[in-house]
Order: structure tokens, then sequence, then C-alpha cells
């Protein structure tokens, strides 16, 4: 773990509010391509989800299994975590607890059920396209929450980002998502709105959290909260028999998917969190449909073999531009003076008792 250098913490920005704190270290300065980097290693489940769906397991059983997993890893560091959790305030863990149930439990149940009622009006674009507003949310949640402010230039590289993203995700047809949101299946966008949201909650309670507690903890928490969860949905979807349906060949794919796309991916990505406002974060975490749009070219069983388009690596480009430029100016964005200075006290010790 890279510790923070010392900061002021009298330091405002010029106009009399604070700047975002961006504690020393290399991982802290390029925060925001860490989280994007977290949201990379999402899309690497790929390679381990791929053959469990081809022994016959339901996105539910995968889940919970690797969920479980998880939470099992985690159980060493108990101690630690019952350290770091006590003395907490009701809304951290409220925001905990939240984290669990909502972003990591509800929001994929959400998301899937959409996709499936898409299917049946053969509009699957129209979840895809309205999984693009999850950023706007999230950004709109931080201003509320946070007290997030970003400067002017925010927001057209905001824009950019965005249509970045929408040109690699949709370069094949970039006006089809519309037309199938015009015939789509009311329920499945309801569904699909209601699992942005969730995810966009996620990244601003746990930038909230994290100011408190250690990224390890939120880690942890988001794991362990959501598997009862887990554990009664998929129950209440396919019966006891869910859980029968597991077989040893199945491990190693359950324990890698479980490590890396899982606890590695999260864990990167609440260490950057820490040091990233949640308004650039969520843009970063756009890195996740991005890759796994670039996956598909890669041959069966992993991708479809789809050529990549020039117009996708264009999208990429820009947004990779994009995410430097915006990581270099990170500072820029403007905090509630009492969340920077909780958020110091908390990242440098001798500073506590400032």
């Amino acid at each position: 773990m890279i510790l923070p250098t010392r900061r002021s913490a009298s330091a405002r920005a010029p106009d009399g509010a604070s700047a975002q704190p961006t504690p020393g270290g290399a991982l802290d300065r390029m925060s925001l391509v860490f989280v994007a980097a977290g949201a990379i290693l999402w899309a690497s489940d790929v390679f381990f989800r791929t053959g469990l769906v081809s022994h016959g397991l339901s996105s539910s059983a995968i889940v919970f299994a690797e969920d479980l997993f998880i939470t099992v890893a985690c159980l060493p560091f108990a101690a630690r975590i019952a350290r770091d959790l006590r003395g907490r305030s009701k809304r951290d863990i409220l925001a905990l607890t939240a984290i669990g149930v909502g972003p990591q439990a509800l929001a994929t149940v959400l998301f899937t059920q959409s996709i499936s009622l898409a299917l049946q009006s053969n509009s699957v674009n129209e979840t895809y396209l309205l999984q693009q507003v999850q950023p706007v949310m999230a950004i709109g949640l931080a201003c509320l929450v946070l007290k997030e402010r970003q400067r002017a230039r925010f927001w057209p590289l905001a824009a950019l980002a965005l249509l970045a993203v929408y040109l690699v995700v949709f370069a094949r047809a970039p006006f089809q998502p519309f037309s199938d949101l015009g015939r789509g299946h009311l329920l499945a966008g309801v569904f699909a709105l209601g699992a942005a949201l969730l995810w966009a909650s996620g990244t601003v309670l746990g930038r909230y959290a994290l100011r408190d507690v250690s990224f390890v903890t939120t880690t942890a928490m988001r794991f362990t909260i959501a598997l009862p969860v887990l554990f009664a949905i998929t129950l209440i979807s396919n019966g006891t028999e869910a859980f029968t349906v597991y077989r040893l060949a199945d491990v190693p794919n359950l324990i890698g998917l479980a490590i890396v796309p899982g606890l590695c991916a999260i864990l990167v990505y609440y260490r950057a969190l820490r040091s990233t406002p949640a308004s650039l974060a969520t843009l970063a975490e756009t890195a996740f449909p991005l890759t796994v749009t670039l996956l598909l070219a890669l041959p069966a069983p992993y991708g479809f073999s789809q050529q990549i388009l020039p117009l996708q690596l264009g999208g990429a480009a820009l947004f990779i531009v994009v995410m430097i430029f915006l990581n270099a100016r990170k500072e820029n964005t403007v905090v509630d003076e009492s969340f920077r200075a909780r958020f110091l006290r908390t990242a440098d010790p001798e500073l506590r008792s400032a």
C-alpha cells in the first residue's frame, strides 16, 4: 500500500472552496487511470464466466459462488476489519450496507432481467443505451451527497468520454439503439435504469465511505453484506437445486472469477477511488463496457471474432486521451470543506489531531 504524504489542511482553492485532496504516491497521482484499470479487470470475467455458462450454471449461481469465494478470502482480515469499523458513524455503516445490497446484489439482478426482457422484443440495445446514463446519475449524486462541483471545462470532457464509449459500443450501427429504444420493452427500460442508478450510487457511496474506512474494509463489506442477499435471490429464483449444480470442474473458473475480476479489480478500484472524485471515477468506470466490446474480437469461446472497426479504435484512443487529461486536472474538482478536512485526517495519521 502506498502511503499518502502530508498535506496542509488549510490549503484552499482560489474561490475559497476546497480542491479535491490528492495524497502523494504514483497510485494517487494517477488514481483516475487506476479506476479505469479496475474497470478493465472487471471485463476479464469473460475468460472465466464463459466456461461456467457452458456447464449450465445460471447467472445467479455464478454471482453467488463468486461472492462466497471472495467473502471466504476476506476472513483472514476479519480482526482488522472489525477494528476499522469500530466507532464508525451510522452513516458510514449505512453506506457500506447499501453498497452490498444495491450495487453488488440487486443491480446485477435488474440488469439481467432487463437483458432477458429486451431479448424478447429483439431490442437488446435498449438496455445498453440506457446504461449510458449511469455516469450522468453518478455525477448528479456526487453533487448532492458529496458536494462535488466541477469547473466549466469538465463538462465538454465528460461529453467526449461518453461519446468515445458510445462510438466503441455501438460502432456497427450507431443509430440502432435509438430505434430499439422506440420499440423497446418498457419494463426492460425500467430495470436498466434501476441498475444504472444502483451502480451510480455505488460509486458515490463508496467514495463517501472511503473517507473514514479503509479500501480493504470497504471491499470486504461489499461482498460480505451482499452474500445473504444473493443467497435469498438465488433461492427464490431457482429453489434449493440452484446450489447443487456446481461441479468440481467449475472450481478453477470460479476461483479465477473471484480473484481477478472480483477481488483484485475491486481492491484496485477502491484504493484508487480514495483519491478520485466520484464524478470523475464514474467516467473512468465506462472503460468496462468499452473493454467488453473490444473483447468481442477474440475467437470463440471468449468472443465472436468480430472485426475491430476504425471507429472503435478512434473511440478507444479518444477515451484514453480524455482520461489522462481529466486525471491531470482532477484537483480542480471542488468539494465541501468539511469532507476534505475529514479525508485528510483519515489519510494522514499526523493530521488526525488537527
